[in-house]
């Protein structure tokens, strides 16, 4: 069976809940106001895809969903809720996710209760606002974010790609970042006497940042 391929389509109040939608492919598809929760989503692919309408808060939502390896490209996923979905290998590049939220969302295989490996793909996407609490995103690919004014409280992302990311001040300390790559974000504010740093990569630009609050000065070679 071939799977089902969507283009151009507008979807306004659609039922998706609990439907199979493995593999399925929407492009350039407008969703308002539509029901994912508990759809399974595993390998679906959307491209060039809005899923809130203009001047409205309310996003679709993706509740309980299963997004095992989905993939969002260059879509507005802003206000979407995606609580307690399955978001293992999930792809969000290029995609407008502010105040999108992950509350208790999935991003872990977990082996046993101790052991898990997470998998994400979110890169050059928008943040702002978003609800990642608690989160467990460790060694994924999360570059070029906006991530101001994120709830990160009790994150951890240890390990994982942070490069270029844009963090507000405040979130420093919120969340795990051990042996994660920082280069190219801006570190004002982060105090490595409260961060735990560990393993944690920069350029050489950013050891002035990183030294300041220690009071040390860092000269030009």
């Amino acid at each position: 069976m071939q799977p089902d391929t969507y283009t151009d389509k507008t979807f306004v109040d659609a039922n998706f809940s609990g439907e199979d939608l493995q593999d399925a492919r929407f492009e350039r598809c407008e969703f308002y106001r539509c029901d994912f929760s508990r759809a399974d989503l595993t390998d679906a692919c959307f491209i060039n895809c809005r899923f809130v309408e203009t001047g409205t808060s309310e996003g679709c939502n993706f509740n309980y969903a299963t997004l095992i390896s989905a993939s969002f490209k260059h879509c507005n996923l802003s206000m979407a809720l995606f609580i307690g979905a399955r978001c293992f290998g999930i792809e969000l590049r290029e995609c407008n996710l502010q105040g999108a939220d992950f509350a208790r969302a999935s991003f872990a295989n977990q082996i046993t209760h101790k052991t898990f490996f997470c998998s994400a793909y979110i890169t050059e996407s928008n943040l702002s606002y978003a609800n990642l609490e608690s989160a467990k995103l460790e060694k994924c690919d999360l570059m070029d974010n906006r991530w101001r004014g994120a709830n990160l409280l009790g994150a951890s992302m240890k390990g994982s790609d942070l490069s270029g990311g844009e963090f507000s001040q405040s979130q420093w300390g919120t969340f795990e970042l051990e042996g994660s790559n920082l280069c190219r974000v801006e570190l004002d504010g982060l105090d490595p006497r409260n961060v735990k740093l560990e393993g944690v990569m920069i350029n050489q630009w950013q050891q002035e940042q990183l030294l300041t609050p220690l009071g040390i000065i860092v000269a030009p070679d």
